[in-house]
């Protein structure tokens, strides 16, 4: 068996701003190149770096499950790499990030005996934090995907940041749609406001993905989610609405032990 070699790397968000040289490296050197990124014009310019890029966005289709769409990804570029070829994945933002096909074709890959690894890359989420001034070391950050986090119990610390994204498919067990309501989001808002006041002051946020773009950025009170008008790439940011509690215990714990050890707590 020949043995190929695969590699999933991403473009980052922003259209010729987040491509690292590794990854750059990585289209340049495959033979066979396969692109699901966000924009038309994203895969045109990826075109510009090899001679021969395929597109994976046929393999969607109205009312075809995403689990469906993302096995033929899988397939297609699997299928290059048993060929023994030098095969490269390039997806928008992260490829580990969001992005089922990348892990899936890696694992399997390797499980048949190939070469495959993945390049990091500039994800929403870096995005997100710059263009909202977030800092995640401060209060912390929890982060589920939205309908996930209706159909599961999760436990929601109100104290660091809740950041849910696809919200625009929120409650969408289907794995079909491209898009839920106001119906479905009102759902949304009836669990979250057993956390948060109705009040609270959240944010739709979508990264820019083309340098002529802004960041998308609303913001309004959570009792209004239901009729706001998020999309596919869509996140909802709610900030904390409470302090951090002190563990006295542990800090107690902590004072003794540097004690015991001749330390002077700063």
């Amino acid at each position: 068996m020949d043995r190929g070699r695969l590699a999933c790397v991403g473009v980052g968000m922003m259209l010729g701003a987040h491509l690292t040289p590794r990854a750059r490296s990585e289209i340049a050197h495959a033979e066979v190149v396969f692109a699901a990124v966000s924009d038309p014009l994203v895969e045109i310019w990826v075109q510009r770096m090899h001679p021969d890029v395929r597109s994976l966005q046929h393999c969607y289709a109205d009312g075809r499950s995403r689990h469906d769409t993302y096995r033929r990804m899988v397939s297609l570029m699997v299928d290059e790499v048993r060929a023994g070829r030098r095969v490269c994945g390039v997806f928008y933002g992260h490829p580990g990030v969001f992005a089922t096909v990348p892990h899936k074709a890696i694992a399997q890959a390797r499980e048949e005996g190939h070469e495959a690894h993945m390049e990091a890359a500039v994800s929403a989420e870096d995005c997100l934090y710059a263009d909202l001034g977030i800092d995640p070391g401060r209060t912390g950050c929890q982060h589920f995907e939205t309908s996930q986090y209706m159909l599961y119990e999760r436990t929601i610390d109100p104290s660091s940041y809740l950041i849910l994204w696809q919200i625009g498919v929120a409650g969408d067990v289907s794995v079909t749609r491209t898009r839920t309501g106001p119906a479905h989001r009102g759902l949304l808002v009836e669990k979250l406001s057993a956390i948060y006041p109705s009040s609270h002051v959240v944010t739709l946020y979508e990264a820019a993905t083309l340098p002529i773009r802004a960041a998308r950025i609303e913001h309004f009170a959570l009792s209004k989610l239901r009729d706001a008008t998020p999309t596919m790439h869509s996140t909802l940011v709610l900030p904390p609405a409470a302090p951090m509690k002190r563990d006295e215990a542990m800090r107690a714990r902590i004072a003794e032990l540097e004690s015991s050890l001749g330390e002077v707590p700063a």
